[in-house]
């Protein structure tokens, strides 16, 4: 774990760039990653947050802006192909805490 003052990136860097980026779509657009909008339309923080637990940011910052890229364009590939092949792990916590319940059929009414 770094500080603030550690993690923060030089201005005008490439992680910088990427850290001033804000829609899934602009990172795939840096990064030059072909996509289908579906698949990110669906499953966008899912690849966002898997992108950013592939990333070794403490390797990563002891490299140059190119290398820096190429290593992102990587991580994000691998990512959006986990989704998009269906085999992406949904790990947000709405999705652990999910409850199964039952509902008897007699107890369902028809409101008029």
């Amino acid at each position: 774990m770094c500080s603030p003052a550690q993690c923060k990136p030089a201005d005008g860097s490439f992680l910088d760039t990427l850290a001033r980026l804000s829609a899934a779509e602009e990172f795939f657009d840096i990064l030059d990653v072909a996509f289908d909008q579906q698949v990110v339309s669906v499953h966008r923080l899912h690849i966002l947050k898997r992108f950013n637990a592939l990333l070794d940011m403490s390797a990563l910052r002891a490299l140059e802006d190119g290398a820096q890229r190429v290593a992102c364009r990587h991580a994000l590939e691998k990512a959006y192909l986990e989704f998009a092949s269906g085999q992406g792990l949904k790990d947000f916590k709405v999705f652990k805490d999910t409850k199964t319940g039952f509902v008897p059929l007699s107890s369902i009414r028809s409101v008029r």
